[in-house]
């Protein structure tokens, strides 16, 4: 169980860190609030998976810790907020 923890932990911290790497625009929020939110949401989903499931399942329960770390870091991200081209929102330039 605590490799498992730390697996999923290891696997939060990397959702958040890639989404903050990728696109830095899209996340006003301050950086570690974005890596730690995929690192407990991983863990938290992981666990519960883990209790719900049984512990034969390991890998199941890091594919959804995964994932869900995916979706909650993606909450929040600010795509209105980024600045667009010249043209202002989707190249529109005024005539």
């Amino acid at each position: 169980m605590l490799a498992e923890t730390l697996v999923l932990a290891l696997a939060g911290l990397l959702v958040g860190a890639a989404a903050v790497a990728a696109l830095p625009e899209y996340f006003p929020s301050p950086r570690p609030l974005t890596v730690l939110t995929g690192a407990v949401s991983a863990l938290v989903a992981g666990l519960v998976t883990r209790a719900a499931l049984g512990s034969e399942h390991p890998a199941l329960s890091t594919g959804v810790g995964v994932v869900t770390a995916g979706l909650l870091v993606s909450v929040l991200a600010r795509p209105d907020r980024v600045r667009r081209g010249r043209g202002g929102p989707q190249g529109h330039r005024p005539a």
